[in-house]
């Protein structure tokens, strides 16, 4: 079985200090969530755990600064070839400063997209601040990747709505592949509708184990456009890949359905080999 997995997070002591893992540890346990600093094993013996073949690391920036830097991202990829592929964040206060970082992680460091998670700015990603990103993300031809749904972190969950914010950039960049992260719940039917309307619009599974996964979401992956719009994501260290895959076969995905969900979709997608 062949998995990629569309969201992981390596994490530095900035990213593991932040409130927000406050309430997922709630959630996740106390154990599973490492609280000091991680050697980069950590993270790839969890891939190896679960057979994941390569995986989409992030970067975060928020307003308090960088909590997973573009620079470690990349040393860290450069450490795992092949395996890891970089996923950019910037600062979204600075839009010029930060088109021009995202060229360069892409023009020169191989980067594969940008995140950027518009509740940890408290803005909806129709703010003004995004839309350079988006021309910039078309021009490179890279995807756009966000969150969608509530959110675990103590902040607000209305930035997290598919409709109207994912629906209107879709509306306002046709080009611009936005992959949605976290499935919407609970406007999962919303960020299914946003997919069957737009070309462009991908949903991974992030944030949400195969067992949680909602039925209208299952349902729309096994028709014969949304078996092409669904991507695995395991949204590691948060939910371990192994974790987030048991019970996959209880989902009744045929063969090829479960090969794009697994990987097929985010090799597109994301351009890898």
């Amino acid at each position: 079985m062949t998995v990629i997995d569309a969201w992981i997070q390596h994490p530095t002591p900035r990213f593991l200090a932040h409130d927000m893992l406050a309430s997922l540890r709630r959630w996740t346990g106390d154990g599973v969530i490492p609280t000091d600093q991680v050697p980069l094993s950590f993270t790839l013996d969890a891939l190896d755990a679960a057979d994941v073949e390569q995986a989409l690391i992030s970067a975060w920036h928020g307003p308090e600064g960088s909590l997973i830097s573009n620079e470690e991202v990349a040393e860290w990829v450069a450490q795992a070839p092949g395996r890891l592929h970089a996923i950019a964040s910037v600062d979204l206060r600075r839009p010029v400063p930060a088109v021009r970082e995202l060229r360069r992680r892409v023009g020169d460091d191989g980067f594969k997209g940008l995140r950027v998670l518009p509740w940890l700015w408290e803005v909806p990603p129709t703010d003004r601040r995004f839309y350079p990103l988006f021309a910039a993300c078309v021009e490179l031809g890279v995807p756009f990747c966000t969150q969608v749904g509530h959110t675990g972190p103590l902040r607000p969950s209305e930035t997290g709505r598919p409709i109207p914010y994912i629906d209107q950039i879709a509306l306002d960049f046709p080009e611009l592949t936005i992959v949605c992260g976290h499935v919407g719940y609970p406007w999962t039917e919303e960020m299914v509708a946003v997919a069957r309307k737009h070309e462009n619009v991908y949903i991974d599974t992030s944030a949400y184990t195969t067992k949680r996964l909602p039925a209208e979401l299952i349902t729309y992956m096994k028709t014969g456009s949304g078996r092409h719009k669904v991507l695995f994501g395991s949204n590691f260290p948060m939910i371990f890949p192994a974790h987030a895959l048991e019970g996959l076969g209880d989902l009744g995905l045929d063969a090829q359905t479960k090969d794009l969900y697994l990987h097929g979709n985010a090799r597109r997608v994301f351009g890898l080999l």
